[in-house]
């Protein structure tokens, strides 16, 4: 069973998500700030990681994107940015942290299905092959 963290500071964006991924089977844990999925991450080692750019706390999500980018324990995992944020500078400043892809809000959970299932596709925790959304 594929496990995957979500990090998003907005109570109903996380049971939306996590009521679209429970159609899958896919062992889900969530973290409602960066700090807080930082721990989750290491200790769950997910096999994907959706995360919100925009968090209140210490870190926001370029912070932590780059941070599990950086350590060898994680630096496999897919990381899925999700942004309310669609210009391409806030897009590339997602890459540039070490997204693996990005998604704009309000997007569809077909859309979120679909792109979880390629990356899964392409290799699991390897990130080899991913392409960003355009």
């Amino acid at each position: 069973m594929k496990k995957i963290l979500i990090v998003e500071d907005h109570a109903v964006i996380r049971r939306l998500i996590r009521i679209t991924l429970e159609f899958e089977d896919y062992e889900i844990h969530e973290a409602a700030d960066a700090n807080a999925g930082w721990d989750l991450a290491r200790q769950v080692q997910p096999d994907v990681v959706l995360l919100d750019v925009m968090m209140s706390g210490t870190l926001d999500g370029l912070d932590l994107c780059r941070a599990i980018k950086a350590g060898a324990q994680l630096q496999q995992v897919p990381v899925v940015m999700l942004s309310a944020r669609g210009a391409s500078a806030d897009r590339e400043a997602g890459l540039q942290a070490g997204a693996d892809n990005y998604l704009v809000k309000p997007f569809s959970p077909m859309e979120l299905l679909e792109l979880l299932g390629s990356l899964f596709k392409a290799g699991g925790t390897d990130s080899a092959g991913l392409h960003p959304n355009p």
